[in-house]
C-alpha cells in the first residue's frame, strides 16, 4: 500500500451518542466496545483505517460528563486533551435541536483549535429528515463548523460519505501504522476490555461502572494455538461481588461465556478463559489503582 496522506481524527461528544459504534463502522472492524450504558469508553483508543493512499487514525474518546469520582476526572481530561493537535475533529450529537452542556463546553474547546471541525448528527435513522435543518441551526450558531454530515452509525448511512470528506483534511505524511493494523490497544488489553463490555451488558445500575478487569495471564500454548487468558474482576463492595458471581456461579458464567465466544471471534483461536472476582473498594477514587488499571495519564 502507497500512504501519501496520514492524520489524526478525534471523536468526542457527550456519553451514549455512539462514538464508539461510529469508530467500528469507520474502520470496518470491532475496536471499540459498545454497550449502551453511559462511560462505557474510558480510555482514547486509537483505530486505523488504511484506505487508498490515505491512512486514518481515529481517536475514539470517553464521554464528556460531570465526574463524580477520579476516574471520572481521567476520563473528561482524556477528552479536553484529545481535541489538541489533531487534523480534524468531530462533534457527536443526536438529532435534537438543542445543544446541551458537554456539547457547548467542547465546541469552546475546540473553537480554539486550527483544525477543522465537524458537526456529525447520529441517529438519523431515528428521525425524521426535516427535522435535521432545525439540530444544524442551533449547532452551527455556536460554533464554526468546517462542515456538517448527517449519518448513521448503526445503520452505515452517510459513513462513506464522510469518510470521502475527512480524506479532504488529512496532510501529506508517511504511514503511521502498518497496514493490517486496525487498533493500537494490544491484544492483551482488548481481551480485557471485551470482558469489561460483557460486565456492562449484563449487570445492573452502578455495579458496572464499578469494576476493572486486570489480565493477569495472556499466552499461546504452543502444540495447541489455545489462548490462555486469566482475568480478575475488581469491584468496590462485598455486596456487588456477591451480585457479580450471582447464585451458584451463574451471573459469572454468563457473562464469561459470553466474553470468551467473543474474544474467540476477535483472535481466531480457541480461548481457555478463567475469571476470578475481587473487592477493591473504593478504587476508582484511588489514583494507585486507576493508574494500575491501565488508566494512565499518556494513554
Amino acid at each position: 500500500m502507497n500512504i501519501k496522506k496520514s492524520g489524526f481524527i478525534t471523536l468526542c461528544g457527550r456519553p451514549n451518542v455512539g462514538k464508539s459504534t461510529l469508530t467500528n463502522a469507520l474502520v470496518g472492524e470491532k475496536v471499540a466496545i459498545v454497550t449502551n450504558k453511559p462511560q462505557t469508553t474510558r480510555n482514547r483508543i486509537c483505530a486505523i483505517l488504511s484506505r487508498g493512499e490515505s491512512q486514518f487514525v481515529f481517536v475514539d474518546t470517553p464521554g464528556l460528563h460531570k465526574a463524580k469520582n477520579r476516574l471520572g476526572d481521567y476520563m473528561v481530561n482524556v477528552v479536553q486533551e484529545s481535541v489538541s493537535d489533531v487534523d480534524a475533529i468531530l462533534l457527536l450529537v443526536e438529532p435534537i435541536p438543542n445543544a446541551g452542556e458537554p456539547e457547548r463546553q467542547l465546541m469552546e474547546r475546540i473553537s480554539r483549535q486550527k483544525a477543522p471541525a465537524v458537526l456529525v448528527i447520529n441517529k438519523i435513522d431515528t428521525v425524521e429528515k426535516e427535522k435535521l435543518l432545525e439540530v444544524i441551526g442551533v449547532y452551527s450558531a455556536l460554533c464554526d463548523f468546517a462542515a456538517v454530515m448527517p449519518i448513521s452509525a448503526r445503520t452505515g448511512e452517510g459513513v462513506e460519505e464522510l469518510l470521502d470528506l475527512l480524506d479532504g483534511y488529512l496532510p501529506e505524511g508517511p504511514q503511521l501504522f502498518p497496514d493490517d493494523m486496525v487498533s493500537d490497544q494490544p491484544e492483551r488489553a482488548m481481551m480485557g476490555e471485551i470482558l469489561r463490555e460483557k460486565l456492562l451488558l449484563c449487570l445492573d445500575k452502578e455495579i458496572p461502572h464499578g469494576t476493572a478487569v486486570e489480565v493477569t495471564k495472556f499466552s499461546e500454548r504452543v502444540e495447541s494455538g489455545v489462548i490462555d487468558v486469566e482475568c480478575t474482576i475488581y469491584c468496590e463492595k462485598n455486596s456487588h461481588k456477591g451480585i457479580i458471581i450471582g447464585k451458584g456461579g451463574a451471573m459469572l458464567k454468563k457473562i464469561s461465556t459470553l466474553a470468551r465466544q467473543e474474544m474467540e471471534r476477535f483472535m481466531g483461536a480457541k480461548i481457555f478463559l478463567t475469571t476470578w472476582v475481587k473487592v477493591k473498594e473504593n478504587w476508582r477514587d484511588n489514583p494507585g489503582a486507576i493508574s494500575n488499571f491501565g488508566y494512565h495519564k499518556d494513554n
